[in-house]
């Protein structure tokens, strides 16, 4: 789990990403292509053409981080616009890597009971 602080906004990079990628080809995709700062606190996801993996860009204040979760069955559910950015608030993130769709989670199961 990242350690958000609060206030930290989360970015999903829309479309898809080559995931050959590393830390700096990334901050500069999200420098030019989603014209925003990599180093301003935020979090930027990106997702393969597969829809398996997906890659976090985090500038915590001290240094450059990249982390990368991959999907051993199903896919991230992902927005359909083709380029930009969509914010996601950090619970739907947490979500999201759980391969629960973020955008509507359902409770799967209530208890009619209590004994």
């Amino acid at each position: 789990m990242i350690p958000i602080p609060s206030g930290v906004r989360v970015w999903i990079a829309t479309g898809h990403t080559d995931m050959r990628r590393g830390m700096q080809g990334l901050a500069l995709q999200v420098q030019e292509g989603l014209q925003r700062d990599p180093h301003a606190g935020d979090l930027y996801i990106f997702r393969g053409r597969r829809g398996d993996l997906a890659k976090i860009l985090w500038h915590d204040g001290v240094g450059l981080s990249l982390y990368a979760k991959r999907l051993d069955r199903g896919k991230f559910i992902w927005p359909s616009a083709s380029d930009g950015a969509l914010s996601i608030s950090a619970a739907q993130m947490a979500y999201m890597l759980e391969g629960i769709d973020w955008r509507n989670p359902q409770l799967t199961w209530r208890p009619k009971s209590a004994g």
